[in-house]
Protein backbone atom coordinates (compact mmCIF):
# COMPACT_ATOMS: atom_id res chain seq x y z
CA UNK A 1 0.00 0.00 0.00
CA UNK A 2 1.10 3.55 -0.57
CA UNK A 3 1.33 5.64 2.61
CA UNK A 4 0.35 9.26 2.12
CA UNK A 5 1.89 11.78 4.43
CA UNK A 6 4.83 9.83 5.76
CA UNK A 7 5.76 13.18 7.26
CA UNK A 8 3.20 12.61 10.03
CA UNK A 9 4.91 9.33 10.90
CA UNK A 10 8.32 11.02 11.09
CA UNK A 11 6.90 13.89 13.17
CA UNK A 12 5.30 11.41 15.57
CA UNK A 13 8.61 9.57 15.93
CA UNK A 14 10.26 12.81 16.99
CA UNK A 15 7.41 13.72 19.32
CA UNK A 16 7.08 10.25 20.90
CA UNK A 17 10.54 8.61 21.00
CA UNK A 18 9.21 5.53 22.78
CA UNK A 19 6.89 4.86 19.81
CA UNK A 20 9.65 4.74 17.17
CA UNK A 21 9.88 0.95 16.91
CA UNK A 22 6.08 0.55 16.83
CA UNK A 23 5.69 3.18 14.10
CA UNK A 24 8.57 1.74 12.08
CA UNK A 25 7.08 -1.75 12.37
CA UNK A 26 3.64 -0.57 11.27
CA UNK A 27 5.11 1.34 8.33
CA UNK A 28 7.23 -1.59 7.13
CA UNK A 29 4.28 -3.98 7.23
CA UNK A 30 1.72 -1.65 5.64
CA UNK A 31 3.90 -0.56 2.72
CA UNK A 32 4.82 -4.07 1.54
CA UNK A 33 1.31 -5.49 1.67
CA UNK A 34 -1.81 -5.08 -0.44
CA UNK A 35 -4.99 -5.23 1.60
CA UNK A 36 -8.28 -5.50 -0.28
CA UNK A 37 -10.62 -4.95 2.65
CA UNK A 38 -10.91 -4.53 6.40
CA UNK A 39 -10.99 -8.29 7.03
CA UNK A 40 -7.59 -8.75 5.37
CA UNK A 41 -6.20 -5.78 7.30
CA UNK A 42 -7.54 -7.22 10.55
CA UNK A 43 -5.76 -10.54 9.90
CA UNK A 44 -2.41 -8.74 9.89
CA UNK A 45 -3.18 -6.02 12.45
CA UNK A 46 -5.47 -7.67 14.97
CA UNK A 47 -5.71 -4.50 17.05
CA UNK A 48 -7.06 -2.28 14.25
CA UNK A 49 -10.58 -0.90 14.66
CA UNK A 50 -12.89 0.65 12.09
CA UNK A 51 -14.60 3.75 13.45
CA UNK A 52 -16.89 5.39 10.91
CA UNK A 53 -14.63 5.93 7.87
CA UNK A 54 -11.36 5.79 9.86
CA UNK A 55 -9.09 2.91 10.75
CA UNK A 56 -7.45 3.19 14.16
CA UNK A 57 -4.34 1.15 14.94
CA UNK A 58 -3.29 0.52 18.54
CA UNK A 59 0.48 0.80 18.74
CA UNK A 60 3.19 0.61 21.37
CA UNK A 61 1.43 -1.70 23.79
CA UNK A 62 -1.81 0.27 23.55
CA UNK A 63 -0.07 3.58 24.37
CA UNK A 64 -0.65 5.19 20.96
CA UNK A 65 -3.33 5.45 18.31
CA UNK A 66 -2.50 5.80 14.64
CA UNK A 67 -5.56 7.18 12.87
CA UNK A 68 -5.83 6.59 9.13
CA UNK A 69 -8.19 6.64 6.22
CA UNK A 70 -7.73 3.76 3.81
CA UNK A 71 -8.84 3.49 0.20
CA UNK A 72 -8.52 -0.21 -0.50
CA UNK A 73 -9.49 0.16 -4.17
CA UNK A 74 -6.56 2.54 -4.74
CA UNK A 75 -4.20 0.91 -2.22
CA UNK A 76 -3.67 4.21 -0.40
CA UNK A 77 -3.33 4.83 3.34
CA UNK A 78 -3.74 8.41 4.52
CA UNK A 79 -2.19 9.03 7.93
CA UNK A 80 -4.45 11.46 9.75
CA UNK A 81 -2.93 11.56 13.22
CA UNK A 82 -0.81 9.82 15.82
CA UNK A 83 -2.02 10.37 19.36
CA UNK A 84 -1.30 9.13 22.83
CA UNK A 85 -4.08 7.00 24.23
CA UNK A 86 -5.14 9.79 26.62
CA UNK A 87 -5.40 12.31 23.77
CA UNK A 88 -7.35 9.84 21.67
CA UNK A 89 -9.84 9.21 24.48
CA UNK A 90 -10.72 12.89 24.58
CA UNK A 91 -12.27 12.44 21.14
CA UNK A 92 -10.84 15.59 19.59
CA UNK A 93 -9.66 13.86 16.45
Amino acid sequence: MHVISQKRIWEAKMMYPDAVSALDGWYRIIKVNDFNNYAELKCTFNSVDKINNKFVFNLGGNKYRLITTIHFNRQKVYVRDVLRHKEYDKGNW
